[in-house]
């Protein structure tokens, strides 16, 4: 729904935001090409906290009890629709925070349907929201979000976006009828990682996992024991606050369900044992961790599970497909860049410090010069 009399109104270049929004209509499960400038301009003048909500009735509640009239696609069937265009958005944030050097600065995607109020608090904080100008928001917005400054900006002209097609490929008769009788989503999901300084390729893998729950989302988290190899371990953050980051995000994403966030000291956590789990979201990169699972409950007679991939993604880069696992390591958006960045930080603090002493000193030294020439 749009209003076309709205007249955009840009954000001046000269101010900063600390915490802003950005609230959107799409119109499709596209990656939201249309979008990139008004994400550029978000990222740019936001300094901490960036939260990009996407509307649209295909986010409704897939489930055939719903009462709406519109039910939402399902989140099984449609999974690699929705990675592509939760990871488009993501990066497009990302690649212009880094470019600034704000490497820390959070980034939150979160995709809602219009069958929903949104949540009250959701604009506790907020210094600006970013709207879409001619976009009509199909949902009230709480009054934490509709008393901040609104500021409308231009998308992009469809017409003259140069956007790739999506991968397609031939659908079988059997892919087909599979999808049919497949749920749109499953009881249980499971996921892990080590979740360091949780960046947009752990969101990813965080948001796929709650998209296709339907009652509760498995969470293993590396145990601090396991990490201690880690280049950079002294900033690694402990593992109480990797569990932290981890439910906030999920509450934020993906609110109502049940949470299971746990230690792991192995690659299987509670895969390798609990029968409940129906599903496994795991990245490219650790394919062969899911094949380890699925040996693992075939030896313990467990049903297999169906098994969803990520892609392996860099700050500017949708998808990695490099064969080479060691340039891979080196490219992808990781923890270890993170703590790469703090310990260049560290080191530039440092040598700050050691040039304003010896700085001072000098000063001190010339000061007492004249004042024993003055005599």
């Amino acid at each position: 729904m749009y209003n076309r009399n709205r007249i955009p109104s840009p954000f001046p270049p000269s101010e900063i935001a600390d915490r802003a929004l950005l609230l959107a209509t799409i119109p499709s499960l596209d990656p939201p090409h249309f979008l990139g400038p008004i994400i550029a301009t978000a990222a740019t003048t936001t300094r901490d906290h960036l939260t990009i909500v996407l509307f649209s009735r295909l986010f409704n509640e897939p489930s055939p009890t719903s009462t709406v009239t519109f039910r939402g696609v399902s989140r099984t069937d449609r999974f690699d629709d929705v990675l592509r265009l939760l990871t488009y958005v993501y990066v497009q944030a990302t690649s212009v925070a880094q470019s600034l050097d704000k490497v820390l600065m959070e980034i939150d995607v979160v995709l809602r349907g219009i069958d929903a109020d949104l949540p009250c608090n959701l604009g506790q904080g907020i210094d600006v929201v970013f709207r879409v100008a001619g976009d009509s928001i199909a949902v009230p917005l709480p009054a934490s979000i509709s008393s901040v400054r609104q500021t409308f900006l231009a998308a992009a002209d469809h017409d003259n976006i140069d956007a790739p097609a999506s991968p397609s490929s031939p659908v079988s008769p059997s892919a087909v009828h599979a999808a049919l009788h497949k749920p749109p989503r499953l009881p249980v999901v499971a996921l892990g990682g080590t979740f360091d300084h949780l960046h947009a390729g752990h969101k990813i893998l965080l948001s796929m996992g709650s998209w296709i729950t339907a009652e509760k989302i498995i969470a293993g988290v590396t145990d601090d024991v396991l990490l201690t190899k880690k280049s950079h371990a002294h900033l690694l953050q402990p593992l109480p606050k990797r569990i932290a980051c981890v439910r906030a995000f999920l509450e934020l994403f993906r609110p109502g369900i049940e949470y299971e966030i746990v230690p792991i000291q192995d690659v299987y956590g509670p895969t390798g044992w609990d029968p409940n789990v129906q599903g496994l979201v795991v990245s490219r990169e650790t394919v062969g961790g899911a094949e380890a699972v699925a040996t693992q409950r075939e030896a313990m007679s467990l049903p297999p599970l169906q098994t969803f991939i990520i892609d392996v993604i860099s700050p500017h880069s949708t998808r990695l497909d490099h064969d080479d696992m060691e340039l891979l390591r080196r490219t992808k958006m990781s923890s270890t860049f993170i703590r790469d960045w703090l310990a260049d930080k560290e080191i530039e603090a440092v040598e700050k410090e050691k040039a304003e002493t010896e700085l001072n000193a000098e000063l001190e030294a010339e000061a007492m010069s004249e004042k024993n020439e003055r005599r």
